[in-house]
């Protein structure tokens, strides 16, 4: 009788993390589980739709902060690139505003890291039977929370000032004028009810508009 005792069709997952020995760990764990079978592991964003593409998974399970593209970037592309795929997102910080932006961006679940391993296997399965799979307490925070009052292009000149940008550098980066960027970046000020830019992004962030 042979030792490994899977199934004769496994769960294919690719696991997105940019924390080498947390993906290490979620792998292994994850490879524990008779029904699933971690096909793939990327480091940075701009990975995930070329290692969907090549092992087709049947769940990615996302982190939302990486190099490159974020996840809730990737899970748009996904969405185009790769349909049969679906996306689990997975983050320390559960924000309000990352679960509305990760279920607009076609993701059928969200969950923070603190759980432990066995919800994570149980919710893989559920996704990939159709269900959606919510933290409790996260989606109740989401419903009071209201939507994302930013526009796109003030969440883009809010992610160019992250360095410290000048004015004419977002503008350049952007291909806008710069009354327009000065434009935006007062708004986004405004509605984040911050005091300057920097702050505006750091609040931005805090709520997950971003």
């Amino acid at each position: 009788m042979p030792g490994d005792h899977r199934p004769a069709k496994s769960i294919r997952v690719l696991l997105a993390e940019d924390q080498g020995m947390m993906r290490g760990a979620l792998a292994l764990l994850l490879g524990m589980e008779p029904d699933i079978e971690v096909v793939a592991q990327v480091g940075t964003g701009d990975e995930i739709v070329d290692a969907a593409l090549l092992h087709r998974p049947d769940v990615a399970l996302l982190d939302i902060e990486l190099p490159g593209i974020s996840g809730l970037e990737a899970a748009a592309a996904l969405r185009d690139e790769a349909p049969d795929c679906r996306v689990l997102i997975l983050t320390t910080f559960g924000r309000p505003g990352c679960l509305r932006r990760a279920m607009e961006a076609g993701a059928a679940g969200f969950l923070v890291k603190d759980g432990p391993v066995e919800e994570l296997a149980a919710a893989i399965r559920k996704v990939l039977t159709g269900e959606t799979v919510v933290d409790p307490a996260l989606a109740a925070a989401a419903l009071g929370a209201g939507p994302n009052p930013l526009t796109a292009r003030e969440r883009d000149v809010l992610k160019a000032s992250v360095d410290g940008a000048t004015v004419a550098d977002i503008a350049g980066r952007l291909h806008l004028s710069e009354s327009t960027v000065r434009n935006h970046l007062s708004s986004a000020i405004g509605k984040t009810a911050t005091r300057n830019r920097m702050e505006a992004m750091r609040e931005a962030r805090r709520q997950g508009w971003l």
